[in-house]
């Protein structure tokens, strides 16, 4: 991706538990989060990459915008994901919790390279070293 001075590929994968890792995760509770993770992210100039979740937490490969503030779109994740689904679930839910909970407050959040860690460390400590040889531009025979 890229912004008006900088190109950047920055990816994270966040989990989020539900209160008291309570299985309230129906198939159709998960699709109506993804739904909803997709719109909230694109309104923060950030992608869903992937989704996926069991009935006690969800897996999000998220990619964010530089300039954001990481907190900040986690808790925004979880609160506007909570009134969604509490609003779209009330009586589901209502079976496992009796206060207006849904998500843990804690969460997991890493970042994710397309390198492994070992890739870019060894980039990282070979510059400066010596020069390598350019590979020369293929170039068609002359005609």
């Amino acid at each position: 991706m890229s912004a008006s001075h900088a190109v950047y590929s920055l990816r994270l994968h966040i989990v989020f538990v539900t209160k008291y890792r309570r299985k309230t995760l129906t198939s159709e509770l998960l699709a109506a989060l993804r739904e909803a993770f997709a719109e909230i992210l694109n309104d923060w100039r950030c992608t869903l990459i992937e989704f996926g979740g069991e009935a006690d937490h969800v897996h999000l490969l998220v990619g964010i915008h530089p300039a954001l503030n990481l907190s900040t779109l986690i808790n925004n994740l979880k609160s506007a994901s909570a009134r969604r689904m509490r609003n779209r679930f009330a009586d589901h839910l209502a079976k496992f919790y009796w206060k207006p909970y849904f998500w843990h407050r804690a969460y997991y959040v890493g970042s994710v390279g397309e390198a492994s860690l070992e890739t870019v460390k060894r980039y990282v400590e070979a510059q400066g070293t010596q020069e390598k040889p350019r590979k020369a531009a293929k170039r068609p025979p002359p005609a």
